[in-house]
């Protein structure tokens, strides 16, 4: 690596150290354009840890409670959208806001690498399962999310975490597990899913390692 991103790196590390709460993680990636990634509230699969500053308690790590400074995101934008869908489907409105924000962070035109799209990512087969036309339209997108959601917990006698695990990593693995996969990917996922959804609740959040 050249000094001049070996010195862009340590800046940007810094600059995040400073504005970031003492409790919270720093994540990054490098793009394919050789574009360095630093956040300390990672949206997306690609970050990973690289700078680990968590305070820890008799081998249990104390996440921040919903009034603290975290990186809880201020855009509420769709706040309307979501209580009107869930109360469709009689789905928490808690619960959906918290798989929007794990997957898409609120980016209504999210692309992951698998080719997922929209608001909670929806992957081709599932959008059209879901009669969800332009996975880019908020409103269809969020109806068709909620609704393969509400299924899954069905599917899954209302086990919420077995079924975000279906949500992400797919319906047949789960059914065949009967737990959760042994995935990285999958089992973040869900815990990142349920912090989320505790911070929505106005809950203190502590979990286990």
């Amino acid at each position: 690596m050249r000094m001049a991103t070996i010195l862009r790196v340590v800046m940007i590390v810094c600059l995040i150290g400073i504005c970031a709460p003492s409790w919270a993680d720093i994540y990054g990636y490098e793009d394919e354009n050789g574009i360095l990634h630093f956040t300390n509230c990672p949206r997306d699969p690609q970050f990973k840890i690289y700078i680990q500053n968590q305070m820890e308690k008799g081998g249990e790590i104390a996440l921040p409670s919903a009034g603290s400074a975290s990186c809880i995101p201020a855009d509420n934008n769709y706040d309307s959208l979501i209580s009107k869908v869930s109360e469709k489907y009689q789905m928490d409105f808690a619960l959906v806001k918290a798989i929007i924000r794990a997957e898409s962070g609120f980016n209504p035109i999210a692309v992951s690498r698998k080719g997922a799209k929209g608001l909670m990512q929806l992957m081709p087969a599932t959008a059209s399962r879901v009669n969800v036309s332009n996975p880019f339209n908020p409103e269809e997108n969020v109806e068709g999310g909620v609704r393969h959601f509400k299924y899954l917990l069905s599917v899954f006698n209302n086990d919420v975490r077995l079924s975000l695990a279906a949500y992400n990593a797919g319906e047949d693995i789960v059914s065949k597990l009967g737990a959760i996969p042994p995935y990285r990917e999958t089992t973040d996922y869900v815990r990142k899913v349920l912090y989320f959804y505790q911070l929505n609740k106005g809950q203190e959040v502590v979990l286990s390692q």
